[in-house]
């Protein structure tokens, strides 16, 4: 089976998996995956039109990494349509003698305009052209995506500085110290990407982005920051009102308790004493009493 056959055989089911709702996504990675591998032309482009089906699956589909490979292998095919001379074919064409019918003049113009505004559609997408803008040391289309996540979070607030570095550049830096923290693109792997593109976005946390733009915070720095260490400094002085208040109130309900001088200290036979009861068993035991002597700091408990 040449590559041709495999490509159509390729497209048919990737046909039938559009027309069903975008069911049966993990044959569809299966299968935009056997597409990367085959070595297809411009030649097998434009018989089998499987560049017009994949960008199909990649509207009705709902998985992110379908949608990934399938925005990878656009582009990789835009690129090589670029880099192919379009002028051969358009020329044969023109060159031809005007002995055709107009029927058939006029239906290849409207196939033609049909196709020109897709292409245009797909090349002002942002998501599709505006990364990567450099050369990258990744093909995976998990974390070219991340990248791109990243870039734009680093980007909120416009282009940084001149002696800068770029935000695809910082991008690249962060995801590859969160990618060689794990390994591979599993869930942890994604929350973390999303903690830090949520915080750098923050409105209200301009100085953690600010850092990391103008270097003072390293990208491996970031990459293991906690949610905690991260936060802004209004968030970060919240939290410690928060953690002063909660020690108050554990110092009060120990120091708390009811004074009596039914009780005797053992220590010091003073009748100065404070005490508290905790259900500190099952419910149907009685509750345990703790008691302080006011005098001499002795602690005992009895049931």
């Amino acid at each position: 089976m040449n590559v041709e056959e495999e490509v159509l055989k390729i497209q048919k089911k990737l046909g039938k998996m559009t027309s069903s709702e975008g069911t049966g996504q993990e044959q569809a990675l299966d299968l935009l995956r056997e597409l990367q591998r085959l070595n297809i032309d411009l030649d097998i482009l434009t018989k089998t039109r499987i560049g017009m089906t994949v960008n199909e699956l990649r509207k009705c589909s709902k998985d992110d990494e379908v949608i990934s490979l399938a925005k990878a292998l656009i582009k990789s095919w835009k690129r090589f349509l670029a880099a192919t001379p379009p002028s051969k074919e358009s020329s044969k064409e023109s060159s031809k003698p005007s002995s055709k019918s107009s029927s058939k003049s006029s239906s290849k113009s409207e196939s033609s305009a049909k196709k020109e505004p897709e292409k245009e559609k797909e090349s002002k997408k942002p998501t599709q052209s505006s990364y990567p803008s450099h050369s990258s040391n990744t093909t995976d289309a998990v974390r070219l995506k991340c990248r791109e996540m990243l870039a734009g979070a680093i980007r909120v607030d416009g282009e940084p500085p001149e002696g800068c570095q770029t935000p695809e550049e910082l991008a690249d830096e962060l995801e590859e110290a969160i990618y060689s923290e794990f390994r591979n693109t599993d869930m942890k792997y994604k929350n973390r990407i999303r903690s830090r593109v949520s915080n750098l976005k923050d409105p209200k946390n301009p100085s953690l982005r600010a850092n990391f733009m103008s270097g003072a915070l390293t990208a491996q720095r970031l990459a293991k920051m906690s949610p905690e260490e991260m936060a802004s400094d209004e968030m970060k002085g919240l939290r410690d009102k928060f953690v002063k208040e909660a020690i108050n109130d554990a110092q009060l309900a120990t120091n708390q308790g009811t004074k009596t001088d039914l009780l005797k200290c053992g220590k010091c036979k003073k009748r100065n004493c404070t005490y508290n009861q905790l259900q500190t068993r099952s419910s149907d035991e009685p509750m345990t009493t703790f008691v302080l002597c006011n005098e001499c700091g002795h602690r005992w408990k009895f049931c």
